[in-house]
């Protein structure tokens, strides 16, 4: 996921102001995926997790695309002599922005011995633990989620480059190949027997979404008509969102269809289909908010807790595996030791998982302020020192 970067959005329009709030939308699938899961019948089961984490692929190819080619195009001729300070400035802005709470979270999380960060640390610290649940096809437990940082922080290995080496008429025709090509190896692993981890986490297999990003960030920059006009409608993300249930209708069917193969290890519905979907579902959202919803959506997603949410989401994203995770947490970790002496207190807090989830959220969102306060904040005004 990508942090939020006022500087990014706020001075271009003030419909970019909903962003934050698709940013609340998009963590707020991931919460309820991790901490519900296997709570919910198999028929009510959604692939939420990923659905928010491929918005945010889409956002992070639309935000960092905008930044590189509208900082490209500031660059006085011959541009070619400016590269050199058009990486620094972008690799400055983003360690400001994603390193310290990140390192700084494995390092307490060293500290205290957590079993995978120990375990796996040199993956995590080099942003590779996507390589290590891809090589070994495992998850790693509580640092499951750090996958898609890594694969945000590789795509910003090669992004900047190739857009700045990039001219402005192959723009399009690059992200075209982008999502072609990343559902094309999605396609190929799968039938070529590969375990559905690789596809999963993989960064080319992710370029679908950051591929859309990319393609309406052109738009956004240099058909400005154009995009009003594609995303003015909510035709686009209706659409996408029948389409996506349409995929997991067909994922569910096929496995119920073919009970003696592995749905997880051969499913092309979820494994080439779904993240596509969700992909044009993340590209509409973002659109449309960039154009402006009206209505309930603009209530929400510029509510002031909306809006809060979305500023710190990258420590609620960062942060909320380690307080609680369905699949991992074993029940002497001390956030459900807690819990259950407050429900030896009030016994009817444990009636509802309803309950235990509001105590989770308030946990997460007090430590995700902290960190925002403490020191993503104080730490993000630094950037200010290296503008393009």
């Amino acid at each position: 996921m990508i942090p939020t970067t006022k500087s990014a959005t706020r001075p271009v329009l003030n419909h970019l102001i909903q962003l934050d709030g698709v940013r609340f939308l998009a963590v707020g699938l991931v919460l309820i995926d991790h901490w519900t899961a296997e709570r919910l019948p198999p028929a009510l089961t959604l692939p939420l997790g990923s659905l928010g984490v491929t918005i945010f692929f889409v956002l992070s190819g639309f935000l960092i695309s905008r930044i590189l080619l509208s900082g490209k195009d500031k660059l006085p001729l011959p541009k070619t002599s400016h590269l050199g300070s058009y990486l620094k400035t972008f690799y400055i802005r983003r360690t400001l922005r994603i390193f310290p709470i990140y390192y700084l979270t494995l390092f307490v999380l060293y500290l205290l011995n957590e079993p995978p960060v120990r375990r796996t640390i040199g993956w995590l610290a080099l942003y590779a633990s996507n390589l290590y649940i891809a090589r070994y096809a495992t998850w790693m437990g509580t640092v499951d989620h750090l996958w898609s940082l890594a694969v945000e922080e590789q795509v910003y290995l090669f992004m900047p480059m190739l857009l700045f080496l990039l001219p402005r008429t192959w723009v399009m025709p690059t992200a075209l190949l982008m999502l072609l090509g990343s559902v094309s190896l999605r396609y190929g692993l799968l039938l070529h027997g590969d375990p559905w981890f690789i596809g999963y986490v993989s960064m080319p297999t992710c370029l679908d979404a950051f591929g859309l990003g990319l393609a309406m960030a052109w738009l956004w920059l240099y058909q400005r008509a154009r995009f009003e006009a594609l995303f003015s409608s909510s035709i686009g993300l209706l659409g996408s969102i029948a389409a996506l249930g349409l995929v997991v209708w067909a994922a569910k069917s096929y496995a119920a269809q073919h009970p003696l193969i592995d749905h997880n290890s051969f499913n092309v519905y979820t494994h080439v289909w779904e993240r596509l979907a969700a992909s044009f579902i993340g590209f509409f959202l973002i659109g449309k908010a960039i154009v402006g919803f009206k209505g309930p959506m603009k209530t929400l997603l510029e509510h002031p807790v909306s809006q809060y949410m979305g500023q710190i989401s990258y420590g609620l994203y960062l942060y909320h595996n380690f307080i609680y995770n369905a699949y991992h947490t074993p029940q002497t970790h001390i956030v459900l030791r807690v819990w259950r002496k407050l429900t030896s207190w009030v016994s009817f807090l444990d009636t509802s998982f309803a309950f235990q989830f509001i105590y989770l959220l308030a946990i997460t969102i007090g430590l995700a302020t902290l960190s925002w306060f403490l020191i993503e904040k104080p730490i993000n005004k630094l950037k200010d020192r290296f503008a393009y």
